[in-house]
């Protein structure tokens, strides 16, 4: 999902492409995992660690603007212009994968990605370019500017970091491969973690398996209710996966299977806030 509050697409990823992937990963990594309070809490992280989200908590996702979380509510997701919310766990909204239609000028232009006719390639339906993270050396031009805004998640004070459009490469027109985005995310985790913060996967669920090598530490998952994903979000981080649907049906399909497992919550589409006329929360 984008800042605006759109949600992001879901491409099927080529079971034989998962194989070859597969085969060059091992292990299933608990990156930061530091044992719970008997409430269920993450427990303070030892030194050098990070500090991972409640399982089964009360959840906001408040992206599409800030305002005083609802009773209850113990983890929030606010974008990183935001401020935190005070005494609760905080994850910072980065769009790290594709330029904000406000942004993309900000970019030097060999840093988005061209098709083979010199076109940007596009996110039509939100309007965002696509960045190029096809090779080593561009995946590094571009971390060292997404890592900036990482810095400042973490000098306001958030616990974790979550960087949106993990599933790009599905968008790519065959141009990025999820090897790409697994080791761009890769350096991205490295350094917010440098810096004390822990990382979701955002979507992509067919990435799920490959944590240990990507530094992943939960999950932001929209809609693995109507899409029957959150089982496999659930396995691969140990039910530490925050979902939002924006359907009644996902939300009862999302509760009936994991109502007491994961943090979830019901948002409108545009993830408004209280007082909006589209504004929806359950």
């Amino acid at each position: 999902m984008d800042r605006t509050g759109m949600p992001v697409k879901r491409v099927a990823v080529a079971l034989a492409a998962l194989v070859a992937l597969a085969a060059c990963t091992s292990g299933a990594g608990e990156n930061g995992e530091n044992g719970e309070n008997e409430d269920g809490s993450a427990a303070p992280p030892k030194p050098g660690a990070v500090r991972l989200p409640p399982r089964n908590a009360g959840f906001d996702y408040q992206i599409g603007g800030a305002y005083p979380p609802p009773a209850g509510v113990r983890v929030v997701a606010r974008d990183r212009a935001e401020k935190p919310a005070p005494s609760l766990y905080n994850i910072c909204y980065v769009n790290a994968f594709q330029a904000q239609p406000d942004a993309r000028d900000d970019w030097p232009a060999d840093l988005l990605l061209h098709d083979r006719a010199g076109k940007v390639v596009m996110d039509g339906d939100w309007d965002e370019a696509l960045l190029d993270i096809g090779t080593p050396a561009k995946r590094e031009r571009i971390a060292a500017r997404i890592n900036q805004w990482v810095d400042d998640c973490a000098a306001k004070g958030y616990d974790a970091v979550e960087p949106d459009n993990y599933d790009s490469y599905t968008r790519s027109r065959g141009l990025l491969t999820a090897d790409d985005a697994m080791s761009f995310v890769k350096l991205l985790s490295a350094h917010a973690h440098a810096r004390g913060l822990a990382v979701a996967q955002k979507n992509a669920v067919e990435l799920a398996g490959f944590k240990s090598r990507t530094g992943l530490d939960f999950a932001v998952a929209e809609e693995c209710g109507a899409y029957d994903e959150c089982g496999a979000y659930a396995e691969a981080f140990d039910d530490r996966v925050v979902v939002i649907e924006y359907t009644d049906s996902g939300l009862e399909k999302a509760r009936s299977g994991f109502g007491d497992r994961l943090s979830i919550v019901r948002r409108d589409v545009q993830v408004s806030t209280p007082g909006d006329a589209g504004y929806v929360r359950e």
